[in-house]
C-alpha cells in the first residue's frame, strides 16, 4: 500500500501512538489542538499555528489532545528520498547534516502552502498523488526559503553510522522496534547486531530488552504508583495481557500494586 505523502489527520478524542519512527522527514502543521512527542531524552508540545519540520529516524511516542473544545487537527507532508534525491541531485553545497526537529515560527510563505492544501481536504483526508507531488516540491521549496538550515535535515541520504551500542540501547530500549531496525539504527547489520550485543552485553538481545523493560515498569508501578494500563505501552511491551504474563513470571506477582502489597502483609 502506498503512503499518502500529503494527508490530513483529525482526532476529537485522546489518541496515543506507540512507537514515532519516521522513515523519512515529516512536515507537520498543527491546525487545532496539541500534539505531544515524547522522545528519548525530552519532550515537545505544539499547539495551533505551529509547524514542525521532524528529521527521517526520529524516535518517540506521539500523542494528539483535543484542546479547548477543538479536535486535534494537523496537516502532514512526507518527504520520501526519491522525491529528495530528485531534487538535491544538483544543489551544492548543503547545510550541515542535522538530526534535530525544526520549528518555524509565523510566516507568510508557510502560511500560504497550508491555506492552499486546507480547500482538497474538504473533499478527502488525503491528496491524490498527482497533486501530492507537486505540493511536495512547493513545501521543500517553501522551507529552504524560510530557513536554509533545512537543507541539513532534508538533503543528506546517508545510512546511521556504526553508534556506541550500550549508550544508544540504554537511552532506547523503551522503543517497540524489530532487532533489525535496532541495528539498522546503531549502523549494523542484523548478524552484526546480534554479534556485537552478545560481546558488549553478555546475553542476547531479546533477553536484556525483556529485563530492562520490566524494571522500568516495576519501578513505575511500585515508586510512582502508575497503573500496569499506563506503563505497559511507555515500556515496550505489545500489550497488556503479554506484560502482565511477562511481569508475574519474572517477579512472581501480579503488576499491581495492591497484589504486591498484600503478598507480603502479615496474616
Amino acid at each position: 500500500m502506498e503512503v499518502a505523502e500529503v494527508f490530513v489527520s483529525c482526532k476529537k478524542e485522546i489518541h496515543y501512538s506507540r512507537e514515532l519512527m519516521l522513515q523519512w522527514p515529516a512536515l507537520v502543521r498543527v491546525i487545532s489542538g496539541e500534539v505531544w512527542i515524547a522522545a528519548t531524552d525530552r519532550s515537545f508540545r505544539f499547539f495551533a499555528g505551529d509547524t514542525i519540520l521532524f528529521p527521517r529516524h526520529q524516535l518517540g511516542r506521539m500523542s494528539k489532545l483535543p484542546l479547548n473544545g477543538e479536535p486535534c487537527l494537523a496537516i502532514s507532508v512526507i518527504f520520501r528520498d526519491d522525491r529528495l534525491k530528485q531534487y538535491y541531485q544538483n544543489i551544492v553545497p548543503l547545510a550541515p547534516r542535522s538530526t534535530e526537529p525544526i520549528l518555524f515560527g509565523d510566516h507568510p510563505l508557510l502560511q500560504s502552502l497550508f491555506n492552499s492544501l486546507q480547500p482538497y481536504f474538504e473533499l478527502a483526508d488525503a491528496l491524490p498523488a498527482d497533486i501530492a507531488a507537486f505540493k511536495v516540491e512547493e513545501a521543500i521549496r517553501v522551507l529552504r526559503a524560510v530557513d536554509p538550515a533545512t537543507d541539513g535535515l532534508l538533503g543528506h541520504f546517508e545510512a546511521p553510522g556504526k553508534l556506541d551500542l550500550v549508550s544508544f540501547m540504554e537511552q532506547n530500549f523503551r522503543f517497540n522496534l524489530p532487532l533489525e531496525k535496532f541495528g539498522y539504527l546503531t549502523g549494523r547489520s542484523l548478524t552484526t547486531f546480534k554479534k556485537d550485543f552478545k560481546h558488549v552485553f553478555g546475553q542476547t538481545p531479546g533477553r536484556w530488552l525483556t529485563k530492562k523493560r520490566l524494571d522500568l515498569a516495576h519501578y513505575q508501578i511500585m515508586e510512582q504508583q502508575r497503573k500496569p494500563s499506563e506503563v505497559y505501552l511507555d515500556t515496550g511491551f505489545e500489550n497488556l495481557s503479554h506484560f502482565s504474563f511477562a511481569f508475574k513470571k519474572h517477579f512472581g506477582y501480579n503488576p499491581t500494586r495492591s497484589d504486591h502489597l498484600n503478598k507480603h502483609v502479615p496474616s
